[in-house]
Formats: C-alpha cells, sequence, structure tokens
C-alpha cells in the first residue's frame, strides 16, 4: 500500500503494525525530504504514546515550537512533523488553529485507542478513507486501497452521475462506496474500541470555514489601506512557502497571480528565483514569451520549457494510473509536463493557484457581473425562443467566434443560462457539463444527485452575486479540481506543490475587503493587479486571460481518435451497463460531424472509459 505511492515519496519508506486489544493497526508511510533530510525526520514518528503520519508541510512550525518550548516541551530534531506531535499533545485537536500549512495527518494515540485524522482549512492535500466490515483504511491516493486484499471496488452509480456533471467526484464523496474524502477544514476521530458500524457513522466535524468570512461585515477601510495591507500579508505568505532545506522554484505563467508570486519574493532576495514556464507552441498554448518579459524585468534564473504536441499526447495514456480516480481537467497535462520539467532542478514549486478565485479573476465572474441582471430582465419566452434557435445552430456556424478560445463549450452552457439565469442556475450551468435532465438520459440505470456545496445556502441572503460564486468555487472547483490537478501533477514527479495564495489568513482578509477592491467595472483581481503594477509595468501585464488551453476538439477528431472508437464503443458501453449508449451515440456521431461544442463532453467520456479499463 505505501510502494504503490513511491511517486510520492522516493526519499524513504516505512511502515509499523500495532496489536491492541480491539484493533491491529498499521502506518505506512513515503518520505519526499523537504524539511530536516536526517533520518530522524522519517516516519511513523513517535512521542510518548502518539503515532503520527503526515503529508504536507507547517511553514510557522519554528515559531509553534517556540511557543510550545515555553509550555515545558522539547524538541530532538528540526521537523515540522515532531511539532505537530507535540502540538496535539498540549491542545488536542485545537492544534489546528495554530498551523499556517498543508496537512493532511493522522494520529494514533495508544492510549487512548483513538486514530485521529485531519485535513487543512482549503484541502490542498488529499485524504481518502474507506471503511467496511471492521476494516478502516486511509491514504494519500485511491491507488494504495487496491493493495488491500479486502478492499471491496464497488462503483457508486451517483458518484459516477456526479463526475460526468462536474468532471471530477465532488467532495467529500468518492467513485467507490464505502468510501469518501475528508472535507476542506475537517476532522474526525475512530474510538478502536467502539468501533463505527459503516463508513456513515465515521461524522467529520469542521473546524474552519470559509463562509465565516464571507458572512462577516465588509471591512471599513479605504483603497490604499487595503491595498498595502494585502501586500503585506500576500508578502508573508509567500515568504512562508520558501521555507525548505532544498532547492524551490515557483512556476511562472506570465499571468497576475504567478508575477505576484515572483514579483514579491525576488523584491527583497540577492539570490535569483528560479522560474519555470512552459509552452507547447504548435498547439498555440505558448505564455512563454510573456513569462520571459516578466522574469527578465524582476531579474530571476528563468526556465523556458517548450514541449511538443506529441509529448503532451503522449501522456494521455498515463493519466488514469495517477489520476487514480476519474478526473476530467485537460489542463492536467500541462501541469504534469511542466512539473516534470522543473523537477530536474527544485524538490519545490509554488504555484499561483487559488488568486482567481480569492481576488475575483475569473471570467464568469466578469459575465455574472456584467450579464446577470440584463439576463433576468429578458422575458422568459423571448430567452427560451432564442434557446431554441442556439439548438439548431452549430457553434462551428458561427463566424469569427467559432475561433475563439472555449467557444464550443461555453456556446453550449450559454444555453442553459439563458433557460433559467437565477445566481444558482447561473453558476451550476458554468460548472456543469450535463445538466440534471440530460443525466437521466445519460445514465444507464436510477441514479441520485449527490449533495454538493455547489448547492450551498450558508452565504446571507443579503451579499452579493460575486461573494456566491466566489466562495462556492473556493468550496468546488478549487478544492476538487485546480487542487487535485496540482497534487497529482506534481506529485507524479516527486515535486512538492505548494499554494501560497491558499495561506488561510489572506481568504480571511479578502472575503471582507468590498466587493470593488477585487472587481469593479469589468475589471477582475483589481487589487492583485494594482500590487503587481508596482513591480511589472502595466503594459507588459495588460492582455487577455489564456489559461491552459488544450485543443481537445482537434485531438478528439485526429490523433485521439482511434483512442475514442476503442473506448467509447457500443460493445465496451453496453457491457459496462452504466451508461445508455443510445444517448452516447447521439453526441458522438453529433461530434463527429462537426458540433465542437461536444468536444468537452466525448473527453468527460473518454476519461471516465481510460479510468475504469485501467482499476476495474
Amino acid at each position: 500500500m505505501t510502494d504503490v505511492l513511491s511517486h510520492r515519496g522516493p526519499d524513504g519508506a516505512d511502515y509499523e503494525l500495532f496489536q491492541q486489544e480491539k484493533a491491529i493497526v498499521g502506518f505506512g508511510h513515503r518520505r519526499l525530504s523537504i524539511i530536516d533530510l536526517s533520518e530522524h525526520a522519517k516516519q511513523p514518528m513517535h512521542y510518548q504514546n502518539l503515532v503520527l503520519v503526515f503529508n504536507g508541510e507547517i511553514y510557522n512550525f519554528e515559531e509553534i515550537k517556540s511557543e510550545l518550548k515555553t509550555l515545558g516541551h522539547s524538541f530532538s530534531m528540526e521537523s515540522d512533523s515532531e511539532m505537530i506531535l507535540h502540538a496535539y499533545e498540549q491542545w488536542g485537536e485545537k492544534c489546528m488553529d495554530k498551523f499556517i500549512g498543508m496537512f493532511a495527518f493522522a494520529i494514533f494515540d495508544k492510549e487512548k485507542n483513538t486514530v485521529f485524522c485531519v485535513r487543512d482549512r482549503t484541502g490542498v492535500k488529499p485524504f481518502f478513507y474507506y471503511f467496511k466490515d471492521g476494516l478502516f483504511l486511509f491514504s494519500s491516493e485511491l491507488k494504495s486501497f487496491h493493495e488491500h486484499p479486502k478492499f471491496s471496488k464497488e462503483i457508486d452509480l451517483d458518484a459516477v452521475a456526479s463526475y460526468m456533471q462536474y468532471g471530477n467526484v465532488p467532495t467529500p464523496h468518492c467513485i467507490f462506496k464505502n468510501c469518501k474524502k475528508i472535507n476542506a477544514g475537517h476532522y474526525f476521530t475512530i474510538d478502536l474500541s467502539n468501533s463505527p458500524q459503516n463508513i456513515e457513522d465515521i461524522k467529520q466535524i469542521q473546524y474552519w470555514n470559509v463562509y465565516d468570512y464571507y458572512n462577516a461585515p465588509k471591512l471599513n477601510l479605504n483603497y490604499e489601506e487595503a491595498k498595502i495591507q494585502t501586500e503585506e500579508l500576500l508578502q508573508s505568505a509567500f515568504n512562508y512557502r520558501m521555507v525548505a532545506d532544498v532547492p524551490v522554484g515557483v512556476f511562472l505563467s506570465g499571468g497576475y497571480d504567478s508575477a505576484c508570486v515572483t514579483a514579491l519574493l525576488q523584491k527583497d532576495r540577492t539570490e535569483k528565483l528560479k522560474t519555470f514556464t512552459i509552452g507547447v507552441p504548435d498547439i498555440g498554448l505558448n505564455e512563454a514569451p510573456y513569462a520571459k518579459d516578466v522574469a527578465k524585468h524582476l531579474g530571476t534564473d528563468h526556465t523556458e520549457i517548450n514541449c511538443t504536441e506529441k509529448e503532451a499526447i503522449d501522456m494521455i495514456p498515463d493519466l488514469p494510473f495517477f489520476f487514480d480516480e476519474p478526473f476530467a481537467d485537460s489542463s492536467a497535462i500541462p501541469t504534469t509536463l511542466v512539473s516534470k520539467m522543473a523537477r530536474e532542478k527544485v524538490t519545490v514549486a509554488l504555484s499561483a493557484d487559488g488568486g482567481d478565485e480569492i481576488f475575483a479573476g475569473y471570467n464568469r465572474y466578469d459575465y455574472m457581473m456584467r450579464y446577470g441582471k440584463k439576463l433576468n430582465a429578458v422575458p422568459g419566452f423571448a430567452r427560451k425562443s432564442l434557446v431554441g434557435i442556439m439548438k439548431k445552430v452549430s457553434s462551428e456556424k458561427i463566424p469569427l467566434l467559432k475561433n475563439k478560445y472555449n467557444f464550443h463549450n461555453r456556446y453550449e452552457k450559454l444555453k442553459n443560462v439563458l433557460y433559467d439565469p437565477s445566481n444558482e442556475n447561473i453558476m451550476l450551468s458554468l460548472s456543469q457539463q450535463f445538466t440534471n435532465s440530460q443525466m437521466k438520459e445519460f445514465m444507464a440505470s436510477d441514479f441520485s444527485e449527490l449533495p454538493t456545496s455547489y448547492l450551498s445556502k450558508e452565504l446571507k441572503s443579503s451579499y452579493s452575486p460575486l461573494s456566491y460564486m466566489q466562495a462556492i468555487d473556493y468550496q468546488t472547483y478549487l478544492l476538487d479540481d485546480i487542487l487535485q490537478k496540482v497534487d497529482r501533477a506534481t506529485m507524479t514527479h516527486s515535486l512538492e506543490g505548494r499554494e501560497p495564495f491558499l495561506d488561510h489568513r489572506i481568504i480571511e482578509f479578502a472575503a471582507t475587503l468590498p466587493n470593488e477592491f477585487k472587481y469593479q467595472n469589468g475589471v477582475k483581481k483589481r487589487i492583485v493587479r494594482d500590487i503587481v503594477h508596482q513591480y511589472v509595468p502595466q503594459e507588459m501585464m495588460d492582455r487577455p486571460k489564456m489559461g491552459f488551453a488544450i485543443p481537445i476538439a482537434n485531438w478528439l477528431n485526429n490523433e485521439l481518435k482511434d483512442l475514442v472508437e476503442e473506448y467509447i464503443s457500443e460493445s465496451k458501453i453496453k457491457e459496462q451497463g452504466i451508461f445508455n449508449w443510445e444517448y452516447i451515440a447521439r453526441i458522438k456521431d453529433a461530434f463527429f460531424n462537426g458540433k465542437k461544442e461536444y468536444d468537452t463532453k466525448i473527453w468527460y467520456v473518454l476519461m471516465f472509459q481510460m479510468w475504469y479499463g485501467k482499476w476495474m
């Protein structure tokens, strides 16, 4: 179970078994050495009656150690792992309130006969668990469970339906029955003397909630004060993520978020930061020239990695091994490629994810703010008539727009938005590939819609559509798409990915900023942009948002067509009995006959089929 995770920790491995009166406990760990490279810091780690296995980094561990020393604790090594054990002994589950970092860990208390399991506030680090017939398993990745002879891999059809809608299985759900993920900002304790009867008996307890900050009163400060405080907070968070006993680098795309990380880290350093950019020029995915300009201006030690389209396509068959739960974000491909190249020079890479969710950077926020009210003002019959016309006109037939990034997929989503332009439906339409009614046609048998954070009602009704979208994204798209992608892509190549924007202090502050500090008159991420412009000229930064755009429609029509025919075949679909072949055949035929707006739907099906072929 630990060997199959060797890519996550190539520097060491250990496991121990403990025979208790009512249970046998096994703890295993794979080590990627980042802080305290000595053998002393290996895991499972012991302190008195406690045993720890831990994945992640606690960046402020030195400050917490100093506090613990004043309380009488003494330490024998330099690692953050040892600090966790002492902090847990001192404060119990309240210790997490002191941690600045990313973490998933389990602590076995031999005296109390309990196992404590926790995940960090944002969910940067993964934590899967399984419980059936008295067997409790946990791991950073599902592939460990397959190694256990008593793991029962039964597919959860409700989870399959959710995957088809969102391109991932939303937390806390899992693709398998009797299996879950710990929610971000949650923990639970298992009492081995009084074992749960089933997985639903394991009650997760929330210790941190982003809605506490979105529901708090907005700060009363002017824009200049807010900008100064934001920069100080960013500076602190970014500097913490440089703490390591191994080389650290930064992914630099040339966009505002990564430029912000790079600028604030380089400005007070004489040593040049190592920065990395990937381009795949022959598919038009090339931010490298922009990143190069920013790197040159800031004076970093910059590495530009150019990949061929063939290298990107050749990776696709390996995706189901590393993404061992169905996952359909195609930007996993360039993210994995840049991780592979960066690993040749560094062991830790900073990634600027989270900036869009926290500071309002996505185009969809812009659409909501610009058009939400206007759409609602259009009479229902007029909107529905337009949807009827759009259903008859393929996106491929629309001049100029048909060549725009992601237009085909957006055209498909616009139909749903026009049909019902409420905040809730706009958010769902922009997040889902298939509507609930389409899923009823798609699935071969009955399924239930899983409860997810997309349907959260925790935001006070007095708050704006912008806060609504940001809070939902922080708990859904960021957690289950972006963070899962970056964790698997970096760990595939034994690279530690760190997320400086996801320091909880940043979202706690930013959520209470007035909306116009983040989004004003069509300017997204206003406050981050203005901080960056102090270090990088505006004319160097101002250009349309690119994203990691993969030409899925072209690939599916050409290089991947054989893969589509192999995995999305009548015989395979009918043999599985999960999907309705007639429905899939319709969208497949429509796609190959020119309806490019179905490219993402076909990709979702292909990624599921390849996952099924690998793991079932």
